[in-house]
C-alpha cells in the first residue's frame, strides 16, 4: 500500500465554497427564532462590585433574562472556568485563583464579563444592557510585569502565578564562569491580538435534558467536556458541533466563559439563545498572546562553540490563568529552547506575573516563536559581538546531521535533522552573496538596509492519538469522519487526497465530516500543527483495517488463499484469478451481499513520538530614515516539513504564518494607559499587515522525513510565525547597527525606529 502520498500541488476544494459565499459559519446557522445575547462587560481594570442591579434591565422591552454570577451559582453551576497549572521549581503548585464565568466579587480587566443579557433582538438585548446599575469601588491597578504592585488575587502574593525552572542552574552558572566569551540581550516580546476574521461566536439549544451547542472553535470535545463540567451535566447529554471556522490561531482553541454562561441562558429559558463578539468587544475580550521580557545569555568557548544557554523572563499572564496560559511560556516554550544548536547545558526560569489586563493563552506557535526568537535574537547579537557571520556561527553549533536522534537537554528527543543542507540551500536561495549590492542601492536611495537569518525548530503539539471512520458509499465514493477540525487550512482537501491516493477513490467523489461530538467519538481537535500528521496516520490505520476485513472476503471470491490477496492502493489483486475490483467495487459485491459489516471501518492511531519541523528565514528590510518607516522588501525560506500530501498548502501555511509573525514584528502592538484601560481598541489603533505590506515569499522544500510516522511528515501550519519574528527583527537591527542602534525591539513601528535613529528614549509601551 502507498505509505507516502503523491505529493501533488491541488488547489483547496473548500475554497469555492468561501468565495462564494456559500460558506456556513455560526452566525450563519443559528436556529430561527434564537434569542440574542449580549455581554455586559467592566468599563474599568480593577474594582471591587459594591452593588450589581438588573432590575431595570429585566423590565426592558424584549429581555427574557439578566444572569449574573449569583444566578448562575443559585443554579447549581460550576462557576470555576478551567486552567492547565504547572509545578513551581520547588515542587509546588503555581497559584491557581479562580476565575469565575461572569465577575463575582471583583473585576480585574477592562472588560471583564459581567453579565449576560437575552433578548428577542439584539438591539434590545443592547439597550437593556445599558440599562444595568454597575457600582464598584475603584482599585489600584497593577500592570508591571514583575513582581509587587497592588495585589490582584490574595493566592497569588507580590502577583507571582508562578516561578518554573527546567534546566541545571549550578552546572550552567559554572559553565558560565569558565568561558571564554559571554554574550547578552534583554529580548522584549510584544503583546499582540489572535484577530481572526470571524470573531468568536457561540449559540445554545436544548432538547429536554440534552443541550447542543454550536461554537466557533477548534474541535468539539474540550468544549463538550467543559460545558458538561459547567452544567452539571452528563457527558452524553452534550452535543457540541463546529460549523466553519474564519480562523483560529489558538484563540478558539479554548473555552471561553461567553460560550457556558450562553448555555445556560438557553437551559433557563426554554429557548435557543444566539451570541457574536463584536470587533471591538473581541479586542476588549479575547485574550492576548506572547507579552514576555527576557535576558538571554550564551556563554562560548574559544572555539566560538555555545558552553551554556540561561534564559530568565517575567511572563504577563493578565488578570486570570487562561486554560493554557500557564503552560506556554514554561513547558511549551521549553520544547524548543535550545534550537537546532548542540548546547549540553543549560537553564530557564520564567516567573509569570498576574496584571490587570486580558489573559495570555496560545497564539499561532504558543510558546515556540517565542523560545525561538529569544535565542535566534541572541544568536544574532553573538555573532556581532563575537566578530563572525550569523551563519558561520549557526553552522559551528548546529546538532551534526550524524547525532540524530538526539536528546535535548529539556527532554525533547529530535528524531531527524539536516540543518546545514537546509542552510545550505536557504544561503543560494535568498542570493545572500547578492544583498551588499542590494544595499548599496538602498543607500544610494537614501534608505537603510539590513538582512536577518533566522534558524527555527518547532515541536508538533497536542494529542498524539487520533481516529478516523470511513463509510463506502454507495455512489462509489467515500466518507470519512476525522477529529482534528479545519479553521482555515484546507482540511477537506488534504484528507481526501490523502485518503483518495490509499484507496483509489476518486477524491472529488470523497466527503469530509468534522466538528460534531456525536458523530465521531473522540477527537484532539486543531492545535500545535498536529492536524495532518495524526489525522493521516489515522487514516492509514483505518484503511489497514478496511484491506483486512475485504481480503478474506475477496480470497472466497477470487477462489485463493487469503496470504495471496494485495491491495496496490488501487486495485485488488491476487495471482491466478482475473477478479482484480477496485475498493469501491468490493463494496458493491459486500453491499450485494449484504455484507453491511465491510462498509464501515475505523480506527484510532498514535504517533510514537513527536516531529520537528525546522528551516531557515531570510529577510531584508528598507528603512527611510526621515520616516522610521520600514518597509520588509525580500523574504525567502528554505523549510523542512519532511514528506508533503500538497505543497500548495504547505508553502500557503508558510505565508499566513509569516503575515501575522512579521505582522507583530512591525505593527501589532497592544497598548494600555496607566488605568488599564485599552488604547488599541479597534483596528484604527491596533494595526494588522495588509497585502500591501508584505513582499511575495520566496519559498522552497529540503525534505528529511520524519521517523515518527509512517507517512515522515512534520507538521507545518505554525511554523512561518515561528520563524518570521526573529528574522524580520534581526533584519532591522542589522540595518540600525551602524547608525549606533544596540536594543531594537519589536513592534518596529515608524514613530519608534524613528526615535531610535534620534536616540530619543522608546515611548511605545
Amino acid at each position: 500500500m502507498e505509505k507516502f502520498g503523491k505529493s501533488q500541488p491541488v488547489t483547496r476544494v473548500e475554497d469555492r465554497r468561501f468565495l462564494t459565499g456559500a460558506g456556513r459559519y455560526v452566525d450563519d446557522i443559528a436556529p430561527r427564532g434564537a434569542l440574542h445575547a449580549v455581554v455586559f462587560r467592566s468599563p474599568v481594570a480593577h474594582a471591587r462590585i459594591s452593588g450589581l442591579d438588573v432590575t431595570e434591565a429585566r423590565a426592558a422591552d424584549g429581555v427574557h433574562a439578566v444572569l449574573t454570577c449569583a444566578d448562575l451559582e443559585a443554579a447549581g453551576m460550576n462557576v470555576a472556568m478551567f486552567a492547565i497549572l504547572v509545578d513551581n521549581r520547588d515542587g509546588t503548585k503555581a497559584a491557581a485563583p479562580v476565575r469565575p464565568i461572569l465577575a463575582r466579587d471583583r473585576v480585574r480587566f477592562v472588560g471583564d464579563p459581567v453579565a449576560l443579557v437575552v433578548a428577542e433582538t439584539l438591539e434590545q438585548a443592547r439597550d437593556a444592557a445599558e440599562l444595568i446599575e454597575f457600582d464598584y469601588e475603584e482599585l489600584p491597578v497593577s500592570l508591571a510585569v514583575a513582581p509587587g504592585g497592588p495585589e490582584i488575587h490574595s493566592e497569588a502574593p507580590g502577583n507571582v502565578a508562578f516561578d518554573w525552572g527546567i534546566g541545571d542552574e549550578a552546572a550552567t552558572d559554572a559553565a558560565f564562569s569558565e568561558a571564554a566569551h559571554v554574550v547578552r540581550l534583554d529580548v522584549a516580546d510584544n503583546r499582540v491580538l489572535p484577530s481572526p476574521l470571524e470573531p468568536r461566536g457561540c449559540f445554545a439549544d436544548w432538547d429536554g435534558d440534552r443541550v447542543h451547542v454550536t461554537v466557533n472553535a477548534q474541535g468539539v470535545w474540550v468544549p463538550k467536556g467543559q460545558i458538561a463540567t459547567a452544567l452539571n451535566l452528563p457527558e452524553d447529554k452534550v452535543h457540541v458541533t463546529n460549523p466553519d471556522v474564519g480562523g483560529g490561531f489558538g484563540l478558539k482553541a479554548i473555552v471561553h466563559p461567553e460560550t457556558l454562561a450562553v448555555a445556560q441562558a438557553a437551559r433557563v429559558l426554554g429557548r435557543p439563545v444566539r451570541w457574536i463578539c463584536e470587533r471591538t468587544e473581541a479586542t476588549l475580550a479575547d485574550h492576548a498572546a506572547r507579552d514576555l521580557y527576557s535576558h538571554a545569555e550564551l556563554a562560548f568557548d574559544a572555539d566560538l562553540r555555545i558552553t551554556a544557554y540561561r534564559v530568565k523572563s517575567h511572563v504577563n499572564l493578565g488578570a486570570y490563568n487562561s486554560q493554557f496560559g500557564q503552560g506556554i511560556q514554561t513547558q511549551l516554550f521549553s520544547r524548543v529552547m535550545p534550537g537546532t544548536y548542540d548546547i549540553r547545558t543549560l537553564w530557564m526560569n520564567h516567573i509569570g506575573i498576574y496584571t490587570n489586563t486580558t489573559q495570555v493563552d496560545a497564539y499561532r506557535g504558543a510558546g515556540r516563536p517565542e523560545a525561538i526568537y529569544v535565542l535566534e535574537r541572541v544568536m544574532d547579537r553573538a555573532a556581532r559581538e563575537l566578530g563572525v557571520s550569523g551563519w558561520d556561527l549557526r553552522r559551528r553549533n548546529f546538532i551534526p546531521a550524524d547525532a540524530f536522534p538526539y536528546k535535548t537537554q529539556v527532554g525533547e528527543t529530535y528524531d531527524v535533522g539536516d540543518f546545514h543542507r537546509v542552510l545550505d540551500r536557504l544561503e543560494e536561495f535568498a542570493d545572500v552573496a547578492g544583498f551588499e549590492a542590494r544595499r548599496a542601492a538602498s543607500e544610494k536611495a537614501g534608505y537603510l538596509r539590513g538582512i536577518g537569518l533566522c534558524y527555527y525548530i518547532e515541536s508538533i503539539l497536542g494529542d498524539p492519538s487520533e481516529g478516523a471512520r470511513v463509510v463506502l458509499e454507495e455512489d462509489g465514493g467515500a466518507t470519512i469522519f476525522v477529529g482534528t477540525q479545519s479553521n482555515g487550512q484546507g482540511h477537506e482537501t488534504v484528507y481526501a487526497q490523502f485518503l483518495s491516493d490509499q484507496t483509489g477513490i476518486p477524491a472529488d467523489m470523497i466527503r469530509v465530516v468534522q466538528g460534531d461530538s456525536d458523530l465521531i467519538a473522540k477527537g484532539g481537535g486543531t492545535g500545535g500543527s498536529r492536524s495532518v500528521t495524526t489525522q493521516t496516520h489515522a487514516t492509514l490505520a483505518t484503511v489497514e483495517t478496511m484491506i483486512a476485513a475485504f481480503t478474506p472476503y475477496l480470497a472466497d471470491k477470487m477462489g485463493v488463499a487469503e496470504s495471496a490477496v494485495t491491495f496496490d492502493a488501487e486495485r485488488f489483486r491476487a495471482e491466478g484469478s482475473n477478479l482484480t475490483p477496485t475498493l469501491s467495487e468490493a463494496a458493491d459485491m459486500a453491499r450485494a451481499d449484504g455484507r453491511m459489516d465491510l462498509l464501515t471501518h475505523e480506527a484510532r492511531a498514535t504517533l510514537p513520538g513527536r516531529s520537528f519541523p525546522n528551516g531557515g528565514h531570510v529577510a531584508e528590510v528598507e528603512i527611510d530614515p526621515e520616516t522610521g518607516q520600514v518597509r520588509l522588501d525580500r523574504y525567502t525560506v528554505v523549510d523542512d516539513f519532511g514528506n508533503l500530501i500538497n505543497p500548495l498548502l504547505a508553502e500557503g501555511q508558510v505565508h499566513g504564518g509569516i503575515a501575522q509573525g512579521a505582522g507583530q514584528a512591525l505593527m501589532e502592538h497592544v497598548v494600555h494607559d496607566d488605568e488599564g484601560q485599552l488604547l488599541t481598541a479597534s483596528f484604527m489603533d491596533y494595526a494588522v499587515p495588509r497585502a500591501s505590506d508584505m513582499p511575495m515569499f520566496r519559498f522552497t522544500t529540503e525534505a528529511v522525513p520524519s521517523t515518527m510516522n509512517p507517512m515522515g511528515m512534520k507538521g507545518c501550519g505554525e511554523a512561518g510565525t515561528v520563524g518570521s519574528m526573529a528574522s524580520v527583527a534581526n533584519a532591522v537591527q542589522d540595518a540600525l547597527w551602524d547608525k549606533g542602534v544596540r536594543q531594537a525591539d519589536m513592534p518596529f513601528t515608524p514613530m519608534k525606529v524613528w526615535s531610535l535613529l534620534q536616540g530619543v528614549a522608546d515611548t511605545d509601551h
